[in-house]
């Protein structure tokens, strides 16, 4: 295990964000549309993914699809970089093996919980500005609270400014509790998907392995993870008063409750379906990509020992 994988993890996923983050623009939309109003009792700007990027597009233009989009990969750069780090390490030290060498469902599940959170954790300012940025959009096609930044150096300013260093945290605990599930989910069930399809001979080619490893992993952490990301995204982009405080819901409880009070189970799996296609497209490009990045540095590695 060398530093350069925290950088080659952060790359990987970076590079997966660059093709997803138009269905996150649009997942962000879903999950804010109806705030906190009864089912039928609200206008739909956004119906399903393809009616909702061509609504974007038509309204907004082509490059409002990539809203969001530098805030997006600082946050995959730094969540990932510890998070696949922390799994490759603890992989190669043998933590994740059983004693006839198989990998640990649940081994993987709590490395993949360890990584996750701390990577979250600093990588918090990051997605509240993405979520932010993402609901961003021309008045007609409008939902959810309308922050104003320009950009995200401007976000990070007035965030800055109004709330001090602390007001970068606010909400990091649903956001928390989304990775917790999320890289648990994604990481524990990856690895034993992969095995399972290789030792069953049915797929043997690498890439196609791991595209097929991630899709299975990602199907699973939409399931599981899209009630998490509605209360992280309506924390994230609520409106806060000059003590950070937010205008909308108290906390996590609080948010929990209103929505189910007011929108019902329905409304904790607003925007399932971007969540799923962004999940698992992301989960596969990202494993992919690490993998081919760690490919060229052993050869590379390899190349310059031999000269």
């Amino acid at each position: 295990m060398t530093k350069s994988d925290f950088v080659l993890g952060g790359t990987a996923a970076m590079g997966a964000v660059v093709f997803t983050n138009p269905i996150d623009v649009v997942k962000t939309r879903m999950q804010l549309q109806g705030e906190l109003a009864a089912r039928g009792t609200y206008v739909k700007p956004y119906r399903h993914l393809p009616q909702a990027m061509l609504q974007i597009v038509l309204n907004d233009g082509l490059l409002a699809l990539e809203k969001g989009l530098a805030p997006a990969l600082c946050y995959q750069f730094v969540l990932n970089s510890v998070r696949l780090s922390v799994y490759s390490n603890a992989l190669e030290l043998g933590y994740l093996q059983n004693a006839d060498g198989s990998i640990s469902f649940y081994r993987g599940m709590f490395f993949g919980a360890l990584g996750g959170c701390t990577g979250t954790y600093f990588a918090s300012p990051f997605y509240m500005i993405k979520a932010q940025q993402h609901a961003q959009a021309v008045q007609s096609i409008a939902v959810g609270f309308q922050h104003k930044h320009t950009s995200m150096m401007d976000a990070l300013l007035h965030i800055y400014r109004t709330n001090g260093i602390s007001g970068f945290w606010r909400a990091a605990l649903p956001s928390l509790n989304r990775t917790l599930v999320a890289s648990s989910v994604q990481i524990g069930t990856f690895p034993k998907a992969k095995s399972l399809l290789k030792d069953k001979g049915w797929i043997t080619h690498p890439v196609l392995l791991s595209f097929c490893a991630g899709l299975s992993s990602g199907t699973l952490v939409a399931v599981a993870n899209s009630p998490f990301d509605v209360l992280t995204t309506r924390m994230y982009n609520q409106p806060v008063d000059e003590k950070g405080r937010g205008l909308m819901y108290k906390g996590l409880v609080d948010c929990f409750t209103k929505i189910w009070r007011t929108e019902g189970i329905h409304g904790m799996y607003k925007g399932f379906w971007p969540i799923y296609f962004r999940s698992a497209p992301h989960t596969t490009l990202t494993f992919v990509f690490f993998e081919k990045l760690l490919h060229l540095r052993d050869r590379y590695v390899f190349s310059q020992r031999r000269n």
